[in-house]
């Protein structure tokens, strides 16, 4: 009993022990939850307060943007395994892509881990570069050329005027809305610009006189150049006075290149008016005796007679079935050979398959595939080995600019005309032109231009209820063996499509010299100044020197002056865009290393343009040191290169 009772006290005490432990865990536990209750409340009555006496700064909003706003080439300064993903988000890998993504292949598709494999990928860059200008050149060639001389005959205008007027035009058309689409981007846009018109000016204007020496008119020339020089020191004025543009001085820059244009082309109509009136001062001599002093009069006369008739209009050409002779265009100090040219008869041309016992339809089939076959079996047999490769490294862009590019070339049979394929065409230019500008539009840089086709598709179907119509209607009412009277109505979509190739070859050679400028570490301003200046000038140095290879190097070297003027003038344009959009653009764009080198452009551009004054009008005419000509040009631009640079 004594036992059982020890044993239930014992039982007795713990049950009070224990109930005294859980009552002081209740209470602490109590005190604990109240006290982070305490502490819970008052953290967020802190955060609050500081939430609103926070105040966001700019560093906030730059980093919220930071995928928007950051350089693709930033990439370049991560780890190699690290590219990917930053060339992933960075919109500006898609913003700055033309065709081909080159910094998403690198880091992504090609997976570079080292530099040697990097420099492997970039010589395959160049030699992409090196197709992409054979596509270049024959498409100013094949159809940029034989278009811009078809417009100068129907506008009746003389070579010197068609180059300073549609050839320089056509140069720099690109590059105007591609410059008003940027205005506000932080790049150095005037000193760019300047400098690649500088190529133009001297490098283009150098080789055109070295590969095919001309007779050249040292008047106009000289007259051109000292407009350039106006305006070169009219746009420097205005930059340098009070760093914006005002709405008068814009349109008195535009004015001074309208007069330009308006002494062209009064200039053209006193030559008409000069020669009619030598003609008939001619013929009154011939009606008379011939006396001694008549017959030298008549000799001045016919002189002045040659002189006029040269200047004034364009005519078509036949091809060469050779390059340029050497025999005929000598590499020294002696008279250049005189070239004979003969005149197409364009009514020969048109008709020489002309047959209206063959039915409408006749050979429609043929015609179409032998338009589109990218190489021709003589040239095929005539080509060595390294022609052959180039032939069939060409293949793929000759047969895109054959299904979109209609051909009107005076100078062929049937003027290029061929039933099928340009009813096609009809159809299939508008609607890729439109398709491809709207991509380029609306493209925001979440996604490569070329993936928004698929969105945007439908603009240019829009345009087949026009085109469809006109295409049934050429087919039913035009025939295979000649050309409608409409024909040369197909000038306007050949310019626009070979505008639109060159620009797309130019650019995206300058996007792969970019790329590998960047990569190797090369000053963006000494890039942007030097080397994208001569890439993207080889638009218009290939379209000149392709003008001067047809038969027509006047015009080519007057568009090497107008060009750059109408450079100059669309430069304000853009200034004056870009300020009026966004009137902050002058304090954020114009630091002074910007400055510095627009000032050293102008200060290049207008020695450069006055020691070309002298020597034109020294050499104008035959000239005969097209080799002294060249090499001033030459080592002018290496000196101003390296002016730029200091």
């Amino acid at each position: 009993m004594s036992r059982m009772g020890s044993v239930n006290d014992g039982e007795d005490c713990f049950r009070e022990c224990l109930g005294c432990f859980s009552k002081i865990i209740r209470r602490e536990s109590c005190q604990l939850l109240s006290r982070f209750r305490f502490v819970d409340t008052h953290n967020t009555t802190m955060a609050t307060t500081e939430t609103k006496e926070y105040v966001r700064n700019e560093l906030d909003a730059e980093f919220e943007n930071f995928w928007d706003t950051v350089s693709c080439f930033a990439a370049n300064t991560f780890p190699f395994e690290e590219r990917c993903a930053f060339v992933m988000k960075a919109k500006d890998c898609n913003r700055s892509t033309n065709v081909v993504p080159y910094m998403r292949i690198l880091a992504c598709d090609l997976n570079c881990v080292n530099e040697f494999e990097m420099l492997i990928f970039l010589t395959l860059f160049l030699a992409l570069c090196f197709v992409i200008l054979l596509l270049l050149i024959h498409v100013c060639n094949h159809y940029y050329s034989p278009a811009l001389k078809a417009v100068s005959k129907f506008m009746h205008m003389n070579e010197h005027l068609a180059g300073v007027t549609l050839l320089a035009f056509g140069n720099s058309s690109a590059d105007l809305f591609s410059n008003l689409a940027s205005v506000d981007e932080d790049v150095p846009v005037f000193a760019n610009s300047m400098a690649a018109a500088l190529f133009v000016s001297m490098v283009s204007g150098g080789l055109i006189c070295y590969m095919f020496p001309f007779k050249m008119n040292a008047y106009e020339s000289v007259r051109d150049i000292m407009f350039l020089i106006l305006g070169t020191t009219t746009l420097q004025y205005f930059l340098e006075t009070d760093m914006e543009v005002s709405e008068s001085e814009f349109i008195c820059m535009f004015f001074v290149y309208i007069f330009y244009i308006l002494v062209n082309v009064v200039d053209v109509y006193l030559i008409r008016r000069a020669l009619i009136t030598t003609n008939a001062q001619i013929d009154a001599l011939l009606d008379g005796e011939l006396t001694p002093s008549k017959r030298k009069r008549l000799s001045e006369l016919e002189k002045q007679q040659e002189i006029y008739t040269r200047d004034m209009e364009v005519e078509i050409f036949e091809k060469k079935n050779s390059g340029p002779n050497i025999n005929k265009m000598r590499y020294t100090t002696l008279r250049m050979t005189r070239n004979t040219r003969v005149s197409v008869d364009k009514k020969q041309t048109r008709n020489v398959r002309h047959n209206r016992a063959l039915g409408k339809n006749r050979g429609i089939c043929k015609d179409f595939f032998l338009a589109m076959r990218p190489i021709t079996c003589e040239e095929w047999r005539k080509a060595y080995v390294v022609e052959r490769a180039i032939m069939l490294i060409q293949i793929p862009g000759v047969m895109l600019c054959s299904i979109y590019i209609p051909l009107v070339d005076y100078e062929m049979e049937k003027h290029g005309w061929n039933k099928l394929l340009n009813c096609i065409q009809v159809m299939l230019n508008p609607a890729m032109s439109i398709i491809v500008i709207k991509a380029l539009i609306s493209s925001r840089g979440n996604s490569l231009w070329y993936v928004a086709i698929s969105q945007e598709y439908i603009y240019g179907v829009y345009s087949l209820p026009i085109t469809m119509p006109i295409a049934v209607f050429m087919f039913f009412q035009s025939r295979t063996d000649v050309p409608p009277f409409y024909h040369s109505v197909f000038t306007v979509m050949n310019l626009t499509g070979s505008m639109l190739m060159i620009f797309f070859c130019a650019t995206e050679i300058d996007k792969v010299l970019e790329v590998i400028g960047h990569i190797l570490e090369v000053e963006e301003d000494f890039m942007g100044a030097t080397v994208k200046a001569c890439t993207g000038s080889l638009g218009p140095l290939i379209a000149n020197i392709a003008m001067a290879m047809h038969g027509y190097p006047k015009m080519a070297y007057a568009s090497a002056i107008g060009g750059p003027f109408f450079t100059y003038s669309r430069l304000l344009v853009r200034h004056h865009c870009a300020a009026r959009e966004k009137p902050s653009w002058l304090e954020g764009h114009e630091c002074e290393p910007t400055r510095e080198l627009r000032r050293k452009c102008f200060y290049f551009s207008k020695f450069g343009t006055i020691s070309n004054a002298p020597l034109v009008h020294n050499v104008g005419f035959f000239c005969p040191t097209v080799r002294r000509y060249l090499l001033h040009r030459l080592l002018l631009y290496l000196f101003g290169i390296c002016y730029l640079d200091s």
